[in-house]
């Protein structure tokens, strides 16, 4: 199950949410083993590279997470203002694959733009207008949520066939422009995106 909602729209939440009902989880996946062996990825690169990774992995589940544009804008412009040093030094920096998806899907990534309210939703609407766009004829393929709605969790627990009883919520975390919640996640499910920081300079789903 692939979360394709963009950054700063709760993958984090979501992802700690699908470790407690018993999913083997990754946030982000620089690994080939990571893409193989997680039943849920967020993050980057699923949010750019979803397609490919449809077709990598078939018969996979989509959940594209979205959030009001007015909490969304000044959080994703924080987040890119961080990271945009990183995201296009060229010796070093960021690894290659998210690099890649950021400023594939904030093309063109510059700090002019990133202070730029309509440029930054105007991503927004492409992103959101690739995924309808894609899944139009598969609707039982894709769940589109917002986690700050009251029903949200009710829908994700319909979505994963699971039984209406189940109990859960989904926690609120990295409030405040923080992005480093899930490093600090213990769990037996989750799965390192990562080797010791190293990743696959290839991944298979890039290659078909």
């Amino acid at each position: 199950m692939w979360i394709i909602g963009l950054p700063r729209t709760a993958t984090t939440s979501i992802c700690v949410t699908m470790l407690a009902l018993g999913y083997k989880t990754a946030h982000t996946a620089y690994l080939q083993s990571c893409l193989d062996e997680a039943q849920v990825i967020a993050d980057t690169p699923v949010f750019c590279d979803y397609q490919a990774l449809d077709k990598h992995y078939p018969n996979s589940k989509f959940i594209y997470l979205t959030r009001d544009l007015d909490k969304w804008l000044p959080s994703i412009h924080q987040l890119l203002s961080r990271m945009f040093h990183n995201l296009q030094r060229e010796d070093g920096g960021f690894n290659p694959h998210l690099k890649r998806c950021f400023n594939q899907v904030f093309a063109p990534l510059t700090q002019e733009n990133i202070a730029s309210d309509e440029f930054l939703q105007a991503c927004y609407a492409n992103h959101q207008q690739g995924v309808t766009h894609y899944f139009a004829n598969r609707p039982q393929d894709l769940l589109t949520l917002d986690i700050a709605a009251p029903d949200s969790f009710a829908k994700l627990i319909a979505f994963l066939g699971l039984p209406s009883d189940t109990q859960g919520e989904f926690p609120l975390i990295n409030m405040k422009g923080k992005v480093t919640a899930w490093n600090k996640i213990t769990h037996p499910l989750k799965i390192a995106s990562t080797r010791n920081g190293r990743i696959d300079s290839q991944l298979a789903h890039l290659t078909i």
